[in-house]
């Protein structure tokens, strides 16, 4: 497998995935020695917990030629004050580069791209690809709900082991949290917390990863992009059939077609195999398409529509 880019979130990725065996990783960036060092503090690690995995680092993209994954987190981070789609035009061009050299190397290889603003980057990446939209796919709604999860979990109390949330949208500040379909040991989140205190927790939610970039104060949130990219990573190569929230073509589902947003979708071996539509209420489905809006408008101010 390869990881495109070598900053905090690929590093972290790809360290977690040898960590646990996922696959074996070839962490490549554009700086000259940054991914060759990073791969080799990470195998020094290997003595120390007898991991399985592998790391090589490189600068070029054949070094990981016929990789069954492609994740992609090469770009810039935000910064204090910037929003994810201030990153449009710089990561675009990115983009660009990165999908052209590694579809080059793998043509058979499931594209998970990770750089913001993620929806739009997903879709700029299945149009340079030239892929089935079925192998290009985003990771945004996993780390979102995760977070979502851990605030559920701070604000009752509750382990995380009992949380289950849930969160659709687009990877940013009109995400969607989902409370009426998020659990506390089996119990709807609206039967567990105060509306006011559900509110609080979505909200939380929805600017968690500002906090983090705000505290930070240079760079952004790295430890849980990372292990979300190799929970994605498991599932397609174990061919797990998990359902997980991910950024995917939608093709009428919610109503909406021809946008990546992160929507229940069943992964596998050939990456997205299933989106089924879950039910909606009247005010969840607006929020959704709402969601999608800003998505579609952003597409279109780099002349990707259609």
């Amino acid at each position: 497998m390869t990881v495109a880019g070598a900053g905090q979130v690929g590093a972290t990725a790809a360290f977690v995935m040898a960590l646990k065996g996922t696959a074996d990783v070839v962490l490549v960036d554009v700086a000259e020695g940054i991914a060759q060092g990073k791969a080799l503090d990470m195998m020094h690690a290997r003595s120390v917990e007898q991991f399985p995995g592998s790391v090589i680092g490189s600068s070029n993209y054949a070094a990981g030629a016929g990789s069954d994954v492609v994740v992609i987190t090469a770009g810039v981070p935000r910064k204090p004050g910037m929003t994810r789609d201030d990153l449009l035009t710089i990561n675009g061009t990115i983009m660009r580069s990165v999908v052209e050299q590694a579809v080059a190397v793998s043509p058979d290889a499931v594209l998970l791209c990770v750089t913001n603003p993620l929806d739009v980057m997903t879709y700029l990446a299945w149009r340079v690809s030239g892929l089935p939209s079925s192998r290009v796919l985003g990771m945004g709604g996993v780390l979102d709900s995760a977070r979502f999860a851990y605030f559920i979990a701070r604000a009752t109390g509750a382990a995380l082991s009992d949380v289950d949330a849930v969160v659709l949208g687009a990877h940013g500040d009109t995400m969607v949290p989902l409370p009426r379909l998020s659990t506390v040991a089996g119990r709807p989140l609206t039967e567990v917390l105060s509306a006011e205190a559900v509110a609080a927790v979505v909200k939380s939610t929805v600017y968690g990863g500002a906090e983090v970039v705000s505290l930070l104060q240079s760079g952004s949130a790295f430890f849980a992009p990372g292990v979300s990219v190799a929970a994605m990573v498991a599932a397609i190569v174990g061919d797990t059939h998990e359902t997980m929230s991910s950024c995917v073509l939608l093709d009428g589902q919610y109503g909406l077609s021809g946008v990546y947003l992160n929507v229940p979708a069943v992964l596998g071996r050939s990456g997205v195999i299933e989106v089924p539509e879950w039910g909606l209420t009247a005010d969840e489905l607006c929020a959704l398409q709402d969601s999608a809006s800003g998505v579609i408008d952003a597409v279109a101010s780099l002349g990707l529509g259609g």
